[in-house]
C-alpha cells in the first residue's frame, strides 16, 4: 500500500506542478534550486517577494528570465 500510496503522490504533485505552469503560476521550488546552482552568492528572494516579482513581470509584459 506505501509504494502505491508515493507513487499517486507523486503523481499528483507532478499535476499540480504542471497545471501552475499552464496558468503562468511560477515555482518556488524550481527558483531556488536555480539561484543555488547558478548564481550561489546571490540571494534568494522569500516566496512573497518571488511571486511579487513574477506577477510584476507577467503583467508588465517584459520577459522575467535571467539566463
Amino acid at each position: 500500500m506505501g509504494a502505491a500510496k508515493d507513487s499517486l503522490r507523486a503523481f499528483w504533485l507532478q499535476a499540480v506542478r504542471t497545471a501552475r505552469l499552464i496558468i503562468g503560476v511560477p515555482d518556488y521550488d524550481t527558483y531556488v534550486q536555480h539561484m543555488r546552482l547558478k548564481h550561489p552568492g546571490r540571494p534568494v528572494m522569500s516566496y512573497p517577494e518571488f511571486f511579487d516579482e513574477r506577477m510584476r513581470a507577467r503583467y508588465r509584459g517584459g520577459g522575467g528570465r535571467c539566463c
